[in-house]
């Protein structure tokens, strides 16, 4: 069996080599011990408040909303995904607790809010504007693919295996579905928040997209 690479294995950088940067953004703990975070290479070495003050001035317009009444693990993954899509805001629908082990820690540079009801959560959005899409692949739901998503919305997902309640359905403007061609039902909760966050993407904030 061969040996194992100790230094491949390791996550992020060692200790900052030499003279060390300046700038308020770098944390000394981290220059002087190493930065195993999960972060892309542009926020190595940079304190936690650092990034989130850096994230918040490139957030994009969209928001993600998924409803928590049964401690769905899929949560944690739909925020990790909204962090890596950049939305400005993940919204938490029912309980206030909920799965974090998915999240892999991006909880901390995400914002994250709490409705406990989707009264609440169309309150909220009504205010700003912001018209709320569900998501799930129910009788009379438009096909995602070739949707005009607007820049700013709100999307919004059920839990794992009984989709959207029937307050969400209710309070979407459309409910949106994601084309499948095999023989499952329907697929991850999680996997389908990550393609309809793709979707904006690709409509809005991709390179060479005009908006």
């Amino acid at each position: 069996m061969a040996p194992v690479d100790e230094e491949r294995t390791q996550v992020g950088v060692g200790p900052w080599p030499g003279e060390w940067p300046s700038g308020q953004q770098y944390d000394p703990e981290l220059l002087a011990h190493g930065d195993r975070r999960n972060v892309v290479d542009r926020y190595r070495y940079w304190t936690l408040e650092a990034i989130v003050a850096d994230l918040d001035t490139r957030r994009h317009s969209f928001h993600v909303a998924i409803e928590n009444w049964a401690h769905d693990l899929n949560i944690g993954s739909v925020v990790r995904t909204a962090n890596a899509f950049l939305a400005a805001e993940v919204h938490i629908v029912g309980n206030r607790r909920w799965n974090r082990r998915g999240a892999m820690v991006t909880d901390r540079y995400q914002h994250v809010r709490h409705h406990p009801t989707v009264e609440d959560l169309l309150t909220w959005a009504g205010e700003r504007d912001l018209p709320v899409l569900g998501v799930d692949n129910l009788p009379g739901s438009v096909a995602l693919e070739g949707y005009p998503l607007p820049r700013a919305c709100v999307l919004l997902f059920g839990q794992e295996s009984v989709g959207l309640s029937d307050a969400a359905r209710d309070a979407a403007v459309d409910v949106l579905h994601i084309a499948q061609f095999g023989s499952t039902r329907s697929i991850n909760a999680g996997a389908a928040a990550a393609i309809a966050m793709h979707a904006w993407v690709a409509r809005h904030a991709a390179p060479g997209v005009q908006g």
